[in-house]
């Protein structure tokens, strides 16, 4: 009897069924990566549009990167290191500020410049029980409101706003915290200081600039002044000057010395000394008659 013959047949439809469904699935999203892809290639005006979201999702992205490694907030210029010559910083930052809008860290400008914070609603979960903060009298919060809203003011001037003598250390605490700040002197007797805010106070408070200081409406609205006021009560427009205003000095000039030289001799005693001092022709000073 004639043993039967065995046939080897290679089966390659097995290794095509044994493939793991993962490698599938992958091997699909590649395939319509590639398809969309070569689609937008096909397309110059869906490439071109493909190449600038890829070319602003990158410069949002060092943005990102330079906001969360900072601890302080940072400006456009120092910002734009970071991005091409012709880039518009703002918009970019606008972008940004919109994307993080609903996050649990939000895009923030304090005192012209962008940090990254928590959201307001999530700051609870960030306090430190532990931290012992020290309230402000009701003598410093009336004067950094002061001078928030008058600035620049002297002291005398703080004094005559609340109708009581204000002391010296309300003014170190408030400067103690970095929230004021002498700006220069005063043109008048005694050239008295001159104070103003500083930027920790608006970043403290969450201010862009001094301007958006709540006005009138805004306090009788939070419930923060009197319904029945005297009439012709205003609150102040607060202002940011930077520079010294001309009614101030800088710390530095102390004035005596414009002083001095605004004081010129007069002419007739001038002219009696060149008189008396003039000698005649023997060499001798000219008398004057009744002189021995």
């Amino acid at each position: 009897m004639v043993p039967p013959r065995l046939t080897l047949v290679s089966d390659n439809t097995r290794e095509k069924s044994e493939t793991a469904p993962g490698e599938d699935a992958e091997g699909a999203r590649a395939g319509g990566a590639a398809s969309r892809s070569t689609a937008a290639l096909s397309d110059p005006d869906a490439a071109i549009d493909h190449l600038s979201k890829s070319i602003e999702r990158e410069k949002l992205r060092r943005l990102e990167a330079m906001l969360f490694a900072s601890s302080q907030p940072l400006d456009a210029k120092s910002l734009a290191r970071c991005l091409d010559a012709n880039d518009d910083v703002h918009s970019l930052l606008i972008a940004l500020q919109a994307e993080y809008k609903d996050r649990g860290v939000t895009l923030v400008r304090v005192a012209g410049r962008w940090q990254f914070r928590t959201a307001d609603d999530l700051s609870f979960l960030l306090e430190r029980q532990q931290k012992e903060e020290r309230k402000l009298s009701k003598a410093a919060l009336e004067t950094l409101a002061i001078i928030a809203y008058h600035q620049p003011v002297t002291r005398a001037e703080i004094e005559e706003i609340r109708g009581v003598s204000t002391s010296p250390g309300t003014l170190d605490v408030l400067m103690e915290a970095g929230w004021i700040r002498p700006r220069g002197r005063r043109r008048a007797p005694g050239r008295p200081l001159t104070y103003g805010t500083t930027e920790d106070f608006l970043i403290h408070f969450g201010l862009d600039t001094i301007k958006d200081l709540p006005g009138l409406a805004d306090l009788k609205a939070a419930g923060l002044l009197d319904a029945n006021l005297p009439p012709g009560f205003t609150v102040p427009s607060p202002t940011d000057v930077a520079a010294l205003m001309p009614d101030e000095l800088p710390l530095t000039d102390d004035g005596d010395e414009e002083e001095e030289q605004s004081v010129l001799p007069l002419e007739d005693d001038g002219d009696e000394r060149s008189e008396a001092q003039e000698p005649d022709e023997s060499g001798e000073p000219e008398k004057k008659e009744g002189e021995d």
